[in-house]
């Protein structure tokens, strides 16, 4: 455990809890912690997701985690702060999960696709792969390293743009293609749902 901070009198006495969880495996300091804080922290949560429940249900978890990792805690300003934004963090990432869910709930309905559409394709995940592989290969050059560049590198189309000497136009329609011919390809090896999922959740 890190902590590197300044301390008042009241932020001391949280640090000190968080010093007997992470060194000592103190169970009641971590509940003190917990009966301290879950209250305010679910108000905090409150303002990111408009719901008392999975507000609570948020924090759980949070400090579920905090316990689990309780020996690599890393404190660079005070505790409080450490809480707040590991809630922070936890809805961001409660919110993300459901903007992909609700995506891909509208896709099912788009393409009248129910669960027991994946029942026999999940052998093709362990594919994929090489499908991809392969699919790549027939990718004009400057083509293929553009989108490398984006999807597996994780360049954004600015840097790429500057590093190649073209415009941002250049590099969308660069992308762009590359997409729409992975997609030509790999069309007689996946099922239209699992094409989604592939380009959605591992290329984009």
């Amino acid at each position: 455990m890190q902590i590197n901070m300044v301390t008042d009198e009241k932020t001391g006495i949280t640090e000190q809890l968080f010093i007997k969880v992470a060194l000592h495996d103190d169970e009641s300091a971590f509940k003190e912690l917990f009966h301290s804080f879950f209250a305010p922290l679910c108000f905090y949560a409150f303002r990111y997701i408009p719901n008392k429940e999975t507000c609570e249900d948020i924090v759980q978890d949070t400090f579920f985690k905090i316990w689990k990792n309780r020996k690599n805690i890393d404190i660079t300003s005070s505790g409080r702060n450490f809480l707040i934004t590991s809630v922070r963090n936890s809805c961001i990432d409660y919110i993300r999960k459901k903007e992909l869910e609700e995506s891909y709930r509208h896709h099912q309905k788009l393409y009248n696709i129910t669960e027991g559409d994946f029942s026999n394709e999940l052998y093709s995940v362990v594919e994929l792969k090489e499908l991809i592989d392969k699919a790549m290969e027939k990718l004009p050059v400057t083509i293929r390293e553009v989108f490398e560049l984006n999807r597996f590198e994780g360049l954004t189309y600015s840097e790429i743009a500057l590093k190649y000497n073209i415009s941002v136009k250049s590099v969308e329609a660069y992308m762009s293609k590359a997409l729409k011919i992975l997609r030509l390809q790999l069309k007689d090896y996946l099922t239209p749902s699992l094409v989604y999922l592939f380009f959605y959740e591992i290329l984009i």
